[in-house]
């Protein structure tokens, strides 16, 4: 038994000698750059939906809506779309309690950067909610990374218009149940993190200058909301909010992750203004 265990030590230790090596197999990073985009404003005329426990009673507040763009390589990863592109100067629209406006379109801004919507590799939707879907439709030539949840309920929706190029027009879909790798070498991660909806995703971006990036999608809205753990009363799940809010800040404190919530006007102001990218 103890010449067994003697054996397989040794193997493993070879093994992992074998990884460290110089000439070992293991992918090599491209240069890699990410841009934060301006996708809207939100303005929330009451905030208390916002927690099931009356954390914001009364209370209003303004979000910004954000996108991000990642450079890996010659590959492009578009992450969430925004509000919908028929809003871009116009003036904002009221529904529902919530006033929505967009300065301009997400393939204006890429323009500015020389990247075209056929250059756009992967659009990935953090969840099927209308401010992060808007704008995916001007990106027909992508593969669409969503929760295979989210895509499944939106087929349902009124929203499936939002993705007529991967329903009706046969774009490629990848539909995600737990983490993706999406380039297969550690540097950009689709993370599960389900309960606001049940597909919902967030995403890891490991930059060489800047560090690790975490963007939570809608796992927290603002930043009060994640100190508090506000849990939002239209959630999908409760307990599995809970759980997502748990594993993501395990991650960020591990990683000791730059954390974007992409609502909050506070800290897409972390990364720089376009079009100056992050590296």
């Amino acid at each position: 038994m103890k010449t067994m265990f003697a054996r397989a030590a040794s193997a493993v230790a070879c093994a992992m000698i074998a990884l460290a090596a110089p000439g070992s197999a293991q992918p090599a990073i491209p240069h890699m750059q990410m841009w934060r985009l301006d996708c809207g404003t939100i303005d929330v005329a009451d905030l208390d939906a916002f927690s099931d426990t009356y954390l914001y009673v009364g209370q209003k507040k303004r979000l910004t809506d954000s996108c991000y763009l990642v450079r890996h390589g010659e590959n492009y990863l578009l992450w969430d779309t925004g509000l919908p592109g028929e809003l871009a100067g116009k003036p904002p629209l009221t529904s529902d309690g919530y006033t929505t406006s967009l300065g301009s379109r997400l393939v204006d801004q890429l323009r500015g950067i020389g990247v075209t919507p056929d250059k756009v590799n992967f659009v990935g939707i953090s969840h099927n909610h209308f401010d992060h879907i808007g704008q995916a439709a001007d990106f027909p030539k992508a593969t669409l990374l969503i929760g295979a949840e989210d895509l499944e309920a939106t087929k349902k929706s009124d929203a499936a218009a939002r993705f007529a190029p991967w329903l009706k027009g046969g774009a490629k879909v990848q539909e995600t149940k737990g983490d993706l790798d999406v380039f297969g070498d550690g540097s950009v991660i689709v993370l599960d993190m389900p309960g606001h909806t049940d597909g919902h995703q967030s995403l890891l971006v490991r930059l060489p200058r800047t560090g690790p990036v975490l963007l939570t999608g809608d796992l927290f809205h603002f930043t009060e909301n994640m100190q508090k753990h506000g849990v939002p009363g239209f959630n999908a799940d409760r307990s599995a909010t809970l759980a997502s809010f748990d594993r993501f800040e395990t991650i960020a404190k591990t990683l000791k992750a730059r954390v974007i919530i992409q609502h909050e006007l506070r800290d897409v102001a972390k990364l720089p203004a376009f079009p100056t990218p992050a590296e």
